[in-house]
């Protein structure tokens, strides 16, 4: 499911979409999920920032990526690092490809990406960051190790919206 919140009040300036992506079913993978309501209070003396629940939508996050100008992307990335290490990836060092799949069924959030850069509607600045899982086994709550480290990530979530922010 697609959910979006405008947040608008104070701080205004060019407008920062903020897309979580991950399935909480498998533990850490949903870092970006569980992160989501810590942001919208961080940010809400924020204007023109668009929080999306992006969840496992696939495809149907195409439309999101092709409108926004700065996408922040939060999502559990497998890097090879020890759980709940922060990870910051930006620009070309976010992998956009289309793989060899099976089905359509399985296409992921690189394919999205790939998409929009076919389309040359992707976003004018992008980051991706995350959390490396500690375990992606079934189950709905973050790991301690990941839990621990949400406020750190939200704090270099909001550290990066001020930095863009800054360069305009």
């Amino acid at each position: 499911m697609l959910l979006v919140k405008n947040m608008t009040n104070k701080m205004d300036s060019q407008p920062i979409t903020i897309l979580g992506i991950g399935n909480t079913l498998f533990s850490d993978e949903g870092v970006a999920i569980h992160l989501l309501p810590i942001l919208e209070k961080a940010l809400r003396d924020y204007e023109n920032i668009e929080i999306i629940e992006g969840s496992t939508d696939g495809m149907r996050l195409l439309g999101p990526v092709e409108d926004a100008e700065n996408l922040i992307i939060i999502d559990a990335i497998n890097a090879g690092e020890p759980g709940g290490t922060i990870i910051k990836l930006e620009g070309d060092k976010i992998p956009a490809y289309f793989g060899i799949k099976m089905s359509i069924h399985q296409l992921g959030f690189q394919e999205v990406l790939m998409a929009a850069k076919m389309r040359e509607r992707y976003p004018k600045r992008i980051v991706m960051l995350g959390m490396q899982p500690t375990s992606l086994e079934l189950g709905v709550e973050l790991t301690e190790i990941n839990r621990e480290q949400l406020g750190n990530l939200a704090s270099l979530v909001v550290g990066q919206i001020n930095d863009w922010r800054n360069l305009s």
